[in-house]
């Protein structure tokens, strides 16, 4: 698994919408800021269902998760 970090103003439902990241830079709740996925073949996030389903919880919740991290709603 490794991380990979939302580009600002993408869309986290969209694979190409990530870059790898060593460490993400989050801070806050609220958007998606990272998540934590299996690599494709070309090192973008594969979204399982279940990383997916983490991903509307965290949200939801304003909490981050394992997987998923957060930032600050501007």
């Amino acid at each position: 698994m490794a991380w990979f970090q939302l580009k600002a103003g993408g869309n986290p439902t969209i694979p190409n919408d990530y870059n790898a990241a060593s460490t993400p830079s989050c801070s806050g709740t609220g958007k998606i800021c990272a998540i934590q996925a299996t690599p494709d073949g070309s090192n973008k996030p594969q979204l399982t269902n279940a990383l997916r389903d983490e991903m509307i919880v965290a949200l939801q919740t304003g909490s981050p998760s394992s997987n998923v991290e957060l930032r600050s709603t501007p």
